[in-house]
């Protein structure tokens, strides 16, 4: 392959798949490909696909048309999940060259000879049962955080979910390889590390090709605590019946570990929690909560939560909206259901009329901006550490503190990827919060007025 020819990357969904693109652009790197912006031209455009819900399927063939508009002739390759689930409609789309499923994404070398653009895309996709080994990833997106993967697959078989048919078997990385790929990031001057996986809480099993766990989540926290040079480690969502009490107590009192969990709830309601085949019923969850907030009275916890399951009545939907309201939660991901082939969920009675999934879709959005404006409220007043990202938002740069609250300054490059402790004054118009810095130093440079409205051009990943 030719040392000039260009690759650019676009990826859709968790941070999953952009630890597993990043990965996937570092071999191709290694091929002698260039990596460029996916709004400029290149000779290899890699679509890594999400599957999770309708609109990100339908979103595939917008990138499509977005690459072959910047130049017609690049050689189209569509990998992940979508890839792995529906490789022949993928391969119909007018403009794909290649689907690569579960197994094959890595090694997309080795299904190019040439970039000739294809009449029609082939298709290299294994049957899910061989989706049975482990590859580690991290993605370095913005010099702010890192998506490291530990674990992959899922064993669960909730009966709207079709992960377990795109990415196989539950499995892990070794927790010798985790460390590794955290000191690496570390030092690279990355302050932030974020650990993802499909069920991070079922890190240990298929750690060496078997189900028996070697480690668990648990030891996993321990070990990436005493890692030199980290200064933040955040979990991603983790389910309630795998987070146990001793990681929330180890949360409470570590340096590294922040204090914000996001635990997938899907239901209030424990009728429907036994039709999705959730692994815990409600008072789990009210358990899992209760002990973060009486551990860590200031700790952040997210929630994931479906709207308009089958059998979704509407005494059942103000159930959840009732439970949810009555949490000392900090803010909701909502999702509103939509049938996935090849899921038990699609063949259950009493669908719901989409018109009132939508509907009870925007109740609960509008109760996640009064749980966070409430959370965020409570935070008025209180000193944080804040680590500032690369982005010049209107002026503004924008952080995070530990416990999730996004704050902002005006607009200073020499904030970037740096912590500061500041202390939260006010919920802006905006509903970002505005600080004051409690350093008895000034803060990083100075900069002018006109640098205040010059836009950083540092890639920024986007989060899902």
């Amino acid at each position: 392959m030719a040392i000039s020819k260009k690759v650019a990357f676009y990826t859709l969904g968790c941070k999953l798949n952009f630890s597993e693109t990043s990965t996937i652009a570092r071999n191709v790197s290694k091929e002698g490909f260039e990596r460029v912006d996916f709004s400029e031209p290149a000779d290899l455009y890699v679509i890594n696909t999400c599957s999770v819900t309708e609109n990100a399927d339908k979103r595939f063939k917008t990138i499509v048309k977005q690459a072959l508009k910047t130049n017609n002739q690049a050689f189209v390759a569509a990998v992940g999940c979508y890839a792995q689930l529906k490789p022949k409609e993928l391969a119909a789309v007018d403009g794909v060259d290649l689907v690569l499923g579960a197994t094959e994404k890595f090694n997309i070398t080795n299904y190019i000879d040439d970039l000739t653009k294809n009449e029609q895309g082939n298709i290299y996709s294994c049957e899910i049962e061989e989706a049975d080994f482990y590859v580690g990833s991290y993605a370095v997106g913005d010099r702010t955080r890192a998506f490291l993967k530990v674990q992959d697959g899922c064993d669960y078989k909730c009966t709207y979910c079709t992960i377990p048919l795109a990415r196989g078997i539950s499995r892990s990385d070794t927790l010798s390889n985790v460390l590794k790929n955290a000191k690496e990031i570390s030092e690279k001057g990355i302050k932030e590390i974020v650990l993802t996986g499909v069920n991070i809480g079922d890190y240990g099993k298929g750690e060496f090709g078997n189900k028996k766990h070697k480690h668990t989540f648990f030891e996993l926290v321990q070990a990436l605590d005493k890692v030199k040079g980290i200064e933040r480690l955040r979990i991603s969502s983790i389910e309630p019946n795998l987070l146990k009490i001793e990681t929330i107590n180890f949360v409470a009192q570590s340096n590294c570990f922040v204090p914000h969990f996001h635990i997938p709830l899907q239901s209030g309601s424990d009728e429907l929690l036994k039709l999705m085949k959730r692994r815990y019923l409600t008072n789990l969850y009210v358990d899992r909560v209760h002990k973060i907030k009486q551990t860590i009275p200031h700790a952040c916890i997210g929630v994931d939560v479906i709207v308009g399951f089958p059998g979704e009545t509407e005494e059942l939907f103000l159930e959840t909206y009732n439970f949810l309201n009555e949490l000392p939660i900090s803010y909701l991901h909502v999702f509103t259901y939509s049938e996935r082939e090849n899921t038990e969920a699609t063949l259950m009675k009493n669908p719901v009329n989409k018109s009132v999934r939508i509907k009870r879709s925007k109740m609960l959005r509008g109760l996640s901006v009064k749980k966070r404006y409430a959370f965020y409220e409570s935070q008025i007043g209180t000193e944080r550490s804040v680590l500032f990202e690369s982005e010049n938002k209107e002026g503004y740069i924008h952080g995070f503190t530990e416990n999730y609250v996004k704050v902002k300054a005006l607009w200073n490059p020499g904030l970037i990827n740096t912590l500061h402790k500041v202390k939260l004054l006010k919920i802006e118009d905006d509903g970002v919060v505005g600080i004051e810095f409690c350093e008895t130093k000034e803060p990083p440079k100075k900069v002018s007025v006109r640098d205040i409205f010059k836009r950083d051009n540092t890639l920024n990943i986007k989060h899902t």
